[in-house]
């Protein structure tokens, strides 16, 4: 591969972006690995070593980060060919227990996030025929139990890549989606499952310990964030990778189960089941 590619992650510090940002450098392309506070990025250079990592700083949710990290990686590279938009955080929660304000937040960081670095991405990777690969999740094609505000971002994410995916293409731009399904990452561990969550549940608290326990037996056979990083880097270095990419076999039956359910009683049965 020519080594004149630049590749932009976001949300870098740990997990799926971390092994991402690695592997894309380690396969030539120029690296900019960004987070939301670089003061954070020692693991990153550690997993790196002497691999060049352009660690920048940008806070999805914040548009004059966005603005200035891209403004000055087209000013120190002159080019864009790849926006793996990855920064997401998970959220637990039941509609009726907690407030509108913590949807809004999901919902600031997994959708309008993409929403911003993806609208500031999109002139440079017109020109350079680049792509932008959105990491989603089965959470965005399967509406699950207490993750309403999350997958309902994740589920907006699909769709505006779905409508955009055509648009770009007229112009040289590919995009595409790669949906994990359960993932040994630090992700899950910042959801914040703990005593409030169940005292906050009120009458749902019982519905959602049968949900706990379903979600920590599944993570049982999760996949590494370095096995999902090369489905990534498939994505970014493919000649024409599909739009829609599940990272394992159980992501595949999943997906293919919602795909296939078109009045939703299979997947009702399915996540209905996972309270019983």
């Amino acid at each position: 591969m020519s080594n004149d590619r630049v590749a932009l992650i976001t949300g870098t510090s740990t997990g799926i972006g971390l092994a991402t940002a690695v592997r894309a450098a380690r396969a030539g392309f120029r690296t900019v690995a960004t987070l939301r506070d670089p003061a954070r990025a020692d693991r990153l250079r550690r997993e790196a070593g002497d691999l060049d990592l352009g660690i920048r700083a940008l806070d999805v949710t914040d548009p004059a980060s966005v603005r200035t990290a891209f403004e000055g990686v087209l000013a120190d590279y002159g080019r864009l060919d790849v926006l793996v938009n990855n920064a997401g955080a998970g959220h637990v929660g039941t509609l009726e227990q907690e407030p509108v304000s913590a949807v809004r937040e999901t919902m600031e960081v997994n959708f309008f996030g993409v929403v911003e670095t993806t609208k500031a991405a999109l002139p440079a990777l017109r020109a350079s025929g680049g792509r932008v690969i959105t990491v989603t999740s089965i959470g965005g094609a399967v509406g699950q139990p207490f993750n309403e505000a999350y997958c309902a971002a994740k589920f907006a994410v699909e769709g505006l890549m779905e409508s955009l995916a055509p648009v770009a293409a007229a112009q040289g731009v590919t995009v595409c989606v790669v949906e994990p399904g359960a993932v040994a990452t630090e992700f899950v561990n910042n959801i914040g499952v703990g005593e409030q969550l169940f005292a906050d549940a009120g009458p749902y608290a019982e519905s959602l310990g049968k949900y706990i326990a379903n979600v920590t037996n599944s993570f049982e056979g999760a996949q590494t964030a370095d096995e999902v990083a090369a489905v990534i880097l498939d994505a970014m270095t493919a000649d024409a990778p599909a739009f829609r990419i599940q990272t394992s076999k159980q992501a595949e039956e999943f997906v293919g189960l919602k795909f296939a359910d078109l009045d939703g009683s299979a997947v009702q049965r399915l996540t209905t089941g996972w309270l019983a």
